[in-house]
């Protein structure tokens, strides 16, 4: 039982250190630790050892499980921390780059549709001249027919 719990122990550290993922870690736990895993069948064989040899393997079979437990939460932190390192690389944000421009507002429907015209009588000709908005009624008759 005792090379046992060995081959168990050597098996089980040599399997956690090449696991690279979560979830091949939650399987190798499972294997090994479960309810019917490698440990866990050993140990019910437990019974069938003479009392003074009883301590002995339970102390071993302890020892195993606090190894075996160990190893798998260090691993379990390693790759957690890999993946957490591959994704702050993959998320980086360059703070030299200019960012994009952001328009502000629009132009009214009703200013679009003036600078249009104004658009087409220029392309015909015509100049655009700036004046008052109001005029004097005499400078749009009386004054024009001299």
């Amino acid at each position: 039982m005792k090379e046992q719990l060995e081959q168990i122990k050597k098996n089980a550290l040599a399997s956690l250190e090449a696991a690279s993922t979560p979830a091949a870690l939650e399987e190798l736990r499972v294997r090994l630790l479960g309810k019917k895993g490698e440990l866990t069948a050993v140990l019910k064989q437990m019974g069938k050892l003479s009392p003074e040899e009883r301590p002995v393997m339970g102390q071993m079979a302890n020892s195993v499980r606090a190894a075996i437990e160990e190893t798998l939460e260090s691993r379990k932190a390693a790759i957690h921390a890999a993946a957490l390192e591959k994704k702050l690389e993959a998320e980086a944000i360059d703070v030299t780059i200019p960012g994009e421009t952001v328009t502000i507002g629009h132009q009214h429907p009703m200013n679009q549709v003036l600078q249009q015209i104004k658009d087409i009588f220029v392309g015909l000709g015509y100049q655009v001249v700036d004046g008052p908005e109001v005029e004097l009624a005499s400078y749009n008759f009386s004054l024009l027919e001299y």
